[in-house]
């Protein structure tokens, strides 16, 4: 168990974000243990021959058997919305002792003996850090970056405005009461209750937040929030997303490139997705973007002859016309 007492002030110097780097690693658990992350298994699936490419053998222990990871390759993040890159750079700098440590604290709280690749490693941190960098990053541009980090961030960013939405509204009672189950608030002090045995080993910690700030971070492979504290950096919280089941529909076909170019990556998007007749309502959901945003896009498209629009009942549903279908064919 774990208590946050605020301040008067430090309601004031509380502030979400999210880690594109740390969805990035986290994402690895929904390989390794698929069970668990249902939404994500079409995502894994539709990138495996991708992930087949590169050093499977490193990117595979980067996860323990339970779903630790080591601490250096989740640096919280310093500001707003980092960049993939800009956190990764942060890893590339991490001393060689603290990736050592890391590594071996992650797999000792596991219970699990060091593994290969790593074990033959430590005696060159460097270069293990080094291969950890460069196989997260090649991660990244060929499994993730293409579709499935786009969506991510859709939800990611809908669960920042529901946040803010929902504190200006309701206060910290009302914020805190709905991020997870695990998280009550009461007379100035949040409580974290994590169920896993091995984190309750650790004792309960009291963290006075002292005007250092909390970072609360949505993320779309937790399985409930959970901490992590370190006497230097202001106290984090990670919860689940709100909507991160949406990434469990189909996802998004393949935008080809000139296409893209072409028209614009959001109207291709609409696109390809219109082989077959769908609503605003349906493509909006699927995209996890609003109707609004969605209607203006393809009215562009319609009057531009590349949709055909027909009423049922209550509903207009869109499909490609013939002009429509020859733009994606030849841009494929």
């Amino acid at each position: 168990m774990f208590e946050f007492a605020f301040g008067v002030d430090d309601l004031a110097t509380t502030w979400f974000t999210y880690s594109p780097l740390q969805e990035a690693v986290f994402s690895l658990r929904a390989r390794r243990h698929a069970a668990k992350y249902p939404w994500q298994r079409r995502w894994t699936e539709s990138w495996e021959a991708a992930y087949r490419t590169l050093d499977t053998a490193l990117l595979d222990v980067l996860v323990t058997p339970r779903a630790w990871t080591p601490d250096f390759l989740t640096p919280r993040p310093a500001f707003q919305r980092p960049s993939f890159e800009g956190e990764l750079e942060r890893v590339s700098a991490t001393p060689p002792e603290t990736v050592v440590k890391d590594f071996t604290a992650a797999y000792r709280g596991d219970g699990a003996p060091l593994p290969e690749p790593v074990l033959s490693l430590l005696d060159d941190p460097v270069e293990l850090r080094e291969r950890c960098v460069a196989q997260l990053r090649a991660y990244w541009e060929r499994c993730l970056l293409p579709q499935w980090w786009p969506r991510a961030r859709t939800v990611l960013e809908a669960d920042l405005a529901y946040r803010g939405r929902m504190f200006a509204e309701r206060g910290a009672e009302g914020l805190f009461a709905e991020l997870d189950h695990r998280l009550s608030w009461r007379s100035g002090v949040l409580r974290l209750d994590d169920p896993d045995p091995r984190v309750r080993a650790l004792g309960g910690r009291y963290t006075p937040v002292a005007g250092r700030g909390l970072v609360l971070i949505p993320t779309l492979m937790a399985l409930g929030a959970h901490t992590d504290i370190d006497p230097d950096e202001p106290p984090l919280i990670s919860y689940p997303a709100r909507g991160r089941a949406l990434m469990g529909e189909n996802p998004p076909p393949r935008v080809p490139d000139a296409l893209a170019g072409l028209i614009g990556p959001p109207q291709a998007r609409l696109l390809v997705l219109l082989d077959q007749p769908a609503s605003t309502t349906a493509l909006a959901h699927r995209l996890a973007v609003t109707p609004g945003a969605v209607s203006r896009h393809l009215s562009a498209l319609a009057t531009a002859g590349l949709l055909t629009r027909t009423r049922a009942g209550r509903c207009v549903l869109y499909a490609r016309s013939a002009l429509g279908d020859a733009l994606v064919v030849g841009g494929s």
